[in-house]
């Protein structure tokens, strides 16, 4: 078995790949520009939505409260009529990014100790690159993919979205596995 102090660099160095390697998926393949589409009536929607005051956050609509408006006649017109919308209202203002870079490689270092903890149980000191590289790189794609799916399940989210966001977890999966594989101890 090996120790997760031991595995403190390729945990570091499999966080910073990634965290580079989604800077060149967004900002310079922009292959994400696909994933929103813009909203007919952009400006009217927005200046209707604005004299609300909503505060960040999570909405649905229509929204019953509970299970038990599933059986409302009124619910179900509203349901029916529609529009249904799920919908994430952020604060005003452009994005404060060095908190969410910030959050970001958190979350990588987070997925790399994750990755580690399953290679470091499932493999020995000295086994072959191969061999660290498939449990590390694989629970590193099943961190940063799999749960992506349940928004496109439940909450309609584009698949089309949730392919590229896998794409991009395989992408991470293989730099994590590399990583572990070329500096895992002997």
């Amino acid at each position: 078995m090996v120790s997760l102090p031991s595995l403190w660099l390729p945990i570091v160095l499999s966080a910073v790949l990634v965290f580079i390697a989604s800077f060149i998926l967004h900002m310079v393949l922009t292959y994400h520009v696909a994933d929103y589409r813009k909203l007919p009536a952009e400006d009217d929607t927005m200046e209707a939505l604005r004299k609300f005051s909503l505060p960040p956050g999570d909405y649905m609509v229509p929204n019953g409260g509970g299970t038990a408006a599933m059986k409302d006649p009124a619910f179900i017109a509203k349901m029916n009529k529609g529009p249904v919308v799920l919908m994430t209202v952020m604060p005003n203002g452009m994005p404060a990014m060095g908190g969410l870079l910030a959050q970001w490689f958190v979350y990588c270092l987070v997925v790399s100790v994750i990755a580690a903890y399953v290679a470091s149980r499932a493999v020995g000191p000295g086994a072959d690159y191969l061999q660290v590289f498939r449990f590390a790189g694989t629970t590193a794609f099943v961190a940063y993919s799999l749960a992506l799916w349940q928004d496109s399940i439940w909450y309609r989210k584009s698949w089309a979205t949730t392919a590229r966001n896998n794409f991009d977890g395989l992408v991470y999966g293989l730099l994590t596995g590399g990583a572990f594989g070329w500096l895992w101890p002997n």
